[in-house]
């Protein structure tokens, strides 16, 4: 069941990719709710659509490698570029001149792209938990995670791996998406995560992580210098996937402004979402004006 149901939807094909997209509302201004990771689809903004929509016109599209859009299977089809000219062709197809671009983890990859590359179609880009490469990654993971090695018997971050997806993708599902939460009472919002991930494959989830990983902290760096628009990161205190720091360092880089969630782990969208709501409802009123 659905909190509410789009006004339109379709398919937009590039690249020989489907990219299945829907539209909610009609008021002003827009905002893009953006695909992150390919572990999942757009159902993880259930809970900013319905909110949303009642004040603004709200598109979001499953990033390719899940849910109803195409699974190609090459690494190269899945770098922060395919992913921001998706979602410009996703604006065209649905009507969208301009847009609040809102992003999670890794879709900030994608956001930055956008603002830096076609800065005519963004109004302001909220960055929730974002995943650059602009801070070291969280000890726990440089000590234990190794991509392209083989363990037997992985433990912790080393499931982090692409031979490990491959071989015991729902294990690694478990895993991950155990480490996203780290607020108590999170049962209902693990369970969603991992029955959206389990929709996917570990080869494909492998062909996508390699797709990103051209985007350096180089790249990072200067994909931001170039933001002319407003910004605000939200960042959890507890975050065990992507550090508070890399939400520092975003927001530093860009000149945005950075509202600390304490205790919050990865996904606070997800578990603290009137919060992130009316944040998200504040900036592009603001930013709209």
């Amino acid at each position: 069941m659905r909190a509410c149901y789009p006004d339109s939807d379709g398919i937009v094909v590039r690249d020989g990719v489907e990219i299945r997209y829907e539209r909610y509302g009609t008021a002003s201004p827009a905002i893009l709710l953006l695909p992150t990771w390919s572990l999942v689809h757009s159902r993880h903004w259930k809970m900013q659509v319905p909110y949303l929509a009642r004040h603004f016109t709200v598109v979001c599209f499953d990033g390719r490698g899940s849910g109803g859009s195409g699974r190609p299977a090459e690494a190269g089809a899945y770098s922060d570029v395919a992913f921001a000219s998706d979602a410009l062709a996703v604006m065209d197809a649905a009507g969208i001149e301009s847009a609040v671009l809102v992003s999670v983890s890794r879709g900030a990859l994608w956001a930055l792209r956008l603002c830096a590359e076609h800065p005519d179609r963004v109004l302001g880009s909220v960055y929730i938990a974002p995943g650059t490469p602009l801070a070291p990654l969280l000890e726990e993971r440089l000590v234990l995670q190794r991509f392209g090695e083989v363990f037997d018997d992985p433990v912790g971050w080393q499931k982090y791996n692409a031979h490990h997806w491959k071989t015991g993708y729902p294990d690694f599902v478990g895993f991950f998406v155990g480490q996203m939460f780290a607020e108590p009472h999170s049962t209902k919002q693990i369970e969603d995560v991992i029955g959206w991930a389990l929709e996917t494959d570990g080869e494909t989830l492998a062909a996508a992580d390699a797709g990103v990983g051209g985007c350096d902290a180089a790249t990072t760096r200067r994909l931001a210098a170039q933001l002319a628009c407003p910004v605000l990161v939200i960042h959890g205190t507890q975050d065990a996937v992507r550090s508070y720091a890399e939400g520092e360092a975003l927001a530093r880089c860009t000149g945005g402004a950075l509202v600390t969630l304490a205790g919050a782990g990865h996904f606070p969208h997800a578990r603290d979402p009137v919060r992130v709501n009316l944040l998200i409802k504040q900036f592009a009123d603001r930013v709209g004006r």
